[in-house]
């Protein structure tokens, strides 16, 4: 697909940025991680297993917050991947081969807003302002577009998985997932506009689908959002030390 990267981040840092090492997950939302002044813990969002990411001794980029309320001024913005399989995976930092695969999930939100306002998502086009976590029945979804062109509701999912070329979510069951699914179905089928936005926060997937192994009843809310009118995005999103850049659209693949 063509790519719609740029030479300056969509979503940049905004703060300082650190690296260091992994030592291992302690908590479901702690890291501890080294550095040259020695260990310290770092706090992630992400609850999914990041399955295949989380080897002692990766390097993690780090984003810091001078907020004084924060007992971990660290958050963990991505972890690199080692490989020496994937095409230009030396190119963020010469002799470490790999890429900067992000975990943040707080990102995929922002990267559609962040995009939609540059005029980069022609699936966003006509509409004019962009809310977040609109509710429904039994919570909240992560978007609404409205404007001329009507009402487009979208759930975003951060995407670190791929499987032989395939990027997949989710990396661990999740019922909350499954039912955001029902909900944009149910959308879709009320009339009103609905999609899911999935960004691949790392370059090796060639397309997209639902990871059927990981969580079966996922894939099935996914296959049956689709053919109730659910549409499906999903974009590479380039992770590097200055922020983040939208690249191609992915295929998904029902």
């Amino acid at each position: 697909m063509e790519t719609v990267n740029s030479s300056r981040p969509l979503v940049p840092f905004g703060g300082k940025i650190r690296r260091a090492r992994l030592i291992g997950r302690r908590k479901r939302f702690l890291m501890d991680v080294e550095d040259a002044s020695g260990p310290f813990t770092a706090h992630t969002n992400n609850t999914g297993t990041m399955l295949g990411l989380l080897r002692p001794g990766s390097e993690v980029l780090l984003s810091v917050s001078d907020a004084p309320s924060r007992k971990h001024a660290c958050t963990v913005e991505a972890v690199r991947l080692r490989t020496s399989g994937f095409p230009g995976s030396g190119t963020q930092n010469s002799g470490n081969p790999g890429f900067w695969v992000g975990v943040n999930t707080a990102m995929p939100t922002r990267i559609l807003k962040a995009a939609w306002a540059a005029g980069l998502m022609p699936e966003c086009a006509g509409y004019e302002t962009f809310k977040t976590e609109p509710r429904f029945a039994e919570g909240r979804l992560d978007a609404l577009f409205t404007g001329p062109a009507g009402e487009l509701y979208v759930e975003t999912k951060n995407v670190t998985m791929v499987e032989d070329c395939q990027a997949q979510f989710p990396d661990a069951p999740s019922e909350r997932a499954s039912k955001h699914m029902g909900e944009l179905a149910r959308i879709a089928r009320g009339g009103a506009r609905a999609a899911v936005f999935f960004a691949v926060q790392r370059p090796d997937g060639q397309c997209f689908g639902p990871a059927e192994a990981v969580d079966p009843e996922y894939a099935r809310a996914f296959r049956q959002a689709l053919a109730a009118g659910v549409e499906a995005w999903a974009y590479v999103v380039d992770v590097a030390e200055d922020g983040y850049r939208l690249s191609r659209r992915l295929r998904v693949a029902s």
